[in-house]
């Protein structure tokens, strides 16, 4: 049931431009910064320390954090958040503006002001 839920998602978030090897390094980053973020979110619910822990120790802890950070990597593997895909869409709306003339066949318009020897200023 898991593995449906997980191949069902990725289909959703792949794009026509899933060849381009900029999308991947894209999504690995994307990926990357929402692992991160949960990380600090699960950290954060962690250190509320809502009960005593009567068994802790470092080796506890230390072993939560690994945990913790398993998780978070496998939460923004899955997407359970959407962080990720969020961030996808708005890189692939700034990659479009940057390629939109050259993909179409069009040359850039030059930058209105310029500092070189002999330009407008």
């Amino acid at each position: 049931m898991i593995g449906a839920t997980t191949s069902a998602a990725t289909p959703a978030t792949a794009s026509p431009t899933a060849t381009d090897p900029r999308e991947a390094a894209l999504r690995q980053a994307a990926e990357a910064f929402e692992a991160v973020f949960l990380r600090q979110l699960i950290g954060s619910m962690r250190q509320a320390k809502l009960a005593e822990d009567v068994f802790g120790s470092a080796a506890t802890e230390q072993f939560r954090d690994i945990a913790d950070s398993n998780l978070a990597d496998n939460m923004a593997q899955q997407g359970s958040f959407g962080i990720a895909d969020l961030l996808l869409q708005q890189m692939r709306a700034v990659i479009r503006r940057i390629d939109g003339p050259a993909a179409a066949g069009e040359t850039p318009a030059p930058p209105a002001h310029t500092n070189n020897v002999g330009g407008t200023a």
